[in-house]
C-alpha cells in the first residue's frame, strides 16, 4: 500500500498493529476509504456480532476472517486475540455500527494490547454522538453518559446534574424506554430544550426539537421510534449559581427521611459540589 504524501501510512501488514475501525451507523456507504483499506489487509477482524460485520464485508467484496468479540466474554476473547498480535497479526477490532469503545466492547483488549507492546491505531469515522450534536446546533463542552440509567435513582442523579452543569449532556436511550425518559426529563427539566434525533443515517433519519414535552409529544405518534440519540442542553450560567435548586432537592431527601450525612453524600454525588459547599448552601435548612 502507498500512503500520499501527509498522509499515516497503515503498518498492519508490516508490523501487528490493533486498528480500530468505525463502521457506518445507518448508510453503508458511511465508511472510510482507509477504513475499507484496513479491513482488507488486517488478518483478523474482532466484532460484536459476525454476522452483522459479514453484511459491511460482503458489501465491499472483504473477506477477512472474522472472530466474536462481545461484552459477556470479553476477558476470555481478549486472550484469544492477544495470542493472534503476539504472533504478528495485525487485528481491527469493530463494533456493529460507529467507532469502538463508544458504549462498546473493546476496553479490555486495548488495555491489554497496550501493556504488551503492541501498536494502537485508530481511525476517525462515525458516531452518533458527534452526529447528534453537530445537528442540534448547540456549541461548546459537553458529556457523553453512553445509555441512560435503568434505575430510577440514579436517573434523577444524572438529571440533577444536567440541571447543574453548564455542559450539555448526550446519551443513547432504547426506543422501548425513551417514551418514559422523556417524561422523566419533563419532570425535573421543564422548559430546558432538548434535541432527539432517531435512525440517524438511514432511510427514515428524524430530528425532534422543543423541551422534552415537546418532544415527547411528536414521538408519541410515532408507530416506530427506532435507535435514539438525545442531547439535552446545558444549564445557563444564572441556573448554576441558583442554590434553591439545591435546597429543594435536599428538602425532597429530607421527606423521604433521609439522614443529614446521607443527604450530604448523595448531593455531592449528583452536583459535583464540594462536601463543604453543599454545607453551606443547606446552612438554615428547615
Amino acid at each position: 500500500m502507498i500512503a500520499e504524501k501527509g498522509e499515516k501510512a497503515s503498518q498492519g501488514a508490516v508490523k501487528a498493529t490493533l486498528f480500530l475501525v468505525p463502521t457506518p451507523i445507518g448508510n453503508l456507504k458511511d465508511i472510510t476509504l482507509r477504513a475499507l483499506e484496513v479491513l482488507r489487509e488486517v488478518e483478523l477482524i474482532a466484532c460484536e456480532d459476525t454476522r452483522h460485520t459479514r453484511k459491511l464485508l460482503s458489501a465491499y467484496g472483504i473477506h477477512t476472517p472474522l472472530v466474536s468479540y462481545e461484552k459477556f466474554s470479553e476477558k476470555k476473547k481478549a486472550s484469544k486475540i492477544m495470542e493472534e498480535l503476539a504472533k504478528g497479526r495485525s487485528v481491527a477490532l469493530v463494533s456493529d455500527a460507529g467507532t469502538p469503545l463508544i458504549s462498546d466492547p473493546g476496553s479490555v483488549l486495548i488495555q491489554e494490547a497496550r501493556d504488551m507492546g503492541v501498536r494502537i491505531e485508530t481511525l476517525p469515522g462515525p458516531s452518533a454522538v458527534t452526529a447528534a450534536m453537530s445537528a442540534s446546533g448547540l456549541s461548546g463542552a459537553f458529556r457523553f453518559m453512553g445509555f441512560f440509567p435503568r434505575q430510577k435513582s440514579a436517573a434523577v442523579r444524572e438529571i440533577m446534574r444536567m440541571k447543574l452543569s453548564t455542559d450539555h449532556t448526550v446519551f443513547y436511550e432504547s426506543p422501548r424506554r425513551i417514551i418514559a425518559t422523556l417524561r422523566l426529563l419533563d419532570e425535573h427539566l421543564g422548559d430546558r430544550p432538548v434535541f432527539l434525533a432517531r435512525e440517524i443515517s438511514k432511510i427514515h433519519e428524524e430530528h425532534l426539537s422543543g423541551n422534552a414535552g415537546d418532544v415527547l409529544k411528536q414521538l408519541s405518534i410515532r408507530s416506530e421510534i427506532g435507535e435514539v440519540t438525545v442531547v439535552v442542553q446545558g444549564a445557563d450560567q444564572e441556573s448554576v449559581i441558583d442554590e434553591d435548586v439545591v435546597r429543594r432537592r435536599a428538602r425532597q431527601l429530607i421527606d423521604k427521611a433521609y439522614s443529614k450525612k446521607d443527604i450530604l453524600r448523595v448531593l455531592v454525588e449528583e452536583t459535583g459540589l464540594k462536601r463543604n459547599r453543599i454545607y453551606e448552601i443547606l446552612q438554615g435548612l428547615d
